[in-house]
C-alpha cells in the first residue's frame, strides 16, 4: 500500500510511501490519495490534514515510467486527454495526473516537504494551504527539460504566491528553489531541520484544531474565494461568509472571554 492515513485526535496525516522511487507518483498512488483526502474531508471528527512523502522526498513529480501513454496517441487519448479532462458546467473536476490537486477542499491542508517537491511534486505543495520546509528541500519545475507543462494546477497557484514575474522565472527556467528563498518569496510558510517537517506541520494542525472550527472555516474560505476580486465584492462575500458564525460560536466565545478566559492574549486557556 503506497498510501495511508494516521491520526493524532483530529489531525490526520496523509502519507504517500513510494521511497524506492522518491515519492514519484503512478496511476494508482493518484487514485489512492485522491480517495484518501476525499475520505478525510467528508469526516466531520477530523478538523486538520497533514500531507507528507516518507522516505526523505516529498514527491518527485509524475513517474516517468509511466509516461508511455505519450506516446500511443490512442492511449494518451483515452487515457490523458478525455480520462482526465475537465466536464462542462459545475460538475466536479476528476482527479487530476498528479491525484488530489484539482480537489477543493474544505478543511485546512499543510505540506510538510521534505527533499524534493519538484514537477508534479511542487504542484501538489501548491495545492495545500500551507508549506513546512525541511532546510535542505527543494522546489522546482523540473519537467522543463522534458517537454512537459504544468497541468496540475502550477501555473495557476504560483503566481498567487510569488507574483506573476517571479513565478514566470520559476516556471521558465526550471530551477531549483532551495527553501530559504522559498521561504523569502512567500512559497513556505516556515522551515525547520531535517527530518522535522511532520511533526512541525502536525503541530501546526493541532494548535488549528483546538479552536472553534466554525469561524477558522469561514474565514478560510473567504481568504481562498476572495483572491482577485473587486474588494467590495470581496468584501460581501466575507460579511455574508463570516456573519453567520458571530451568533453561534462568536456568542460562545464572548461569553468564555467575559469569564475570564484567555486574557492577556493567553490562547493556552480558551
Amino acid at each position: 500500500m503506497t498510501v495511508r492515513i494516521e491520526r493524532q485526535g483530529k489531525v490526520a496525516t496523509v502519507i504517500h510511501s513510494r521511497p524506492e522511487a522518491r515519492n514519484a507518483m503512478d496511476p494508482d498512488s493518484a487514485v489512492a490519495l485522491t480517495e484518501a483526502f476525499q475520505e478525510l474531508d467528508a469526516d466531520p471528527a477530523t478538523a486538520a490534514i497533514v500531507f507528507w512523502g516518507e522516505g526523505g522526498a516529498f514527491c518527485a513529480g509524475w513517474d516517468l515510467k509511466y509516461a508511455q501513454a505519450f506516446t500511443d496517441a490512442g492511449r494518451f487519448r483515452s487515457e490523458i486527454v478525455d480520462g482526465l479532462a475537465f466536464p462542462e458546467g459545475d460538475a466536479p473536476a476528476p482527479c487530476g495526473p498528479m491525484g488530489p490537486s484539482r480537489l477543493e477542499m474544505n478543511k485546512p491542508l499543510i505540506a510538510a516537504v521534505e527533499g524534493p517537491a519538484v514537477a508534479g511534486g511542487m504542484e501538489l505543495a501548491l495545492w495545500c494551504d500551507v508549506r513546512i520546509m525541511a532546510h535542505d528541500a527543494y522546489f522546482g519545475v523540473y519537467c522543463r527539460r522534458w517537454g512537459i507543462p504544468l497541468i496540475d494546477g502550477g501555473t495557476v497557484r504560483l503566481p498567487r504566491l510569488v507574483g506573476q514575474g517571479r513565478a514566470l522565472e520559476i516556471i521558465m527556467t526550471g530551477r531549483k528553489v532551495e527553501a530559504q528563498e522559498a521561504l523569502r518569496i512567500g512559497l513556505c510558510e516556515q522551515v525547520v531541520g531535517r527530518g522535522q517537517t511532520r511533526a512541525a506541520a502536525e503541530a501546526m494542525a493541532q494548535q488549528i484544531a483546538r479552536f472553534p472550527q466554525g469561524a477558522m472555516l469561514a474565514d478560510r474560505k473567504n481568504a481562498i474565494a476572495g483572491h482577485g476580486l473587486p474588494v467590495r465584492e470581496a468584501l460581501a462575500r466575507e460579511w455574508e461568509g463570516g456573519v453567520q458564525t458571530i451568533a453561534t460560536e462568536g456568542a460562545a466565545g464572548a461569553g468564555r472571554f467575559a469569564a475570564g478566559k484567555g486574557r492577556g492574549g493567553d490562547f493556552g486557556d480558551i
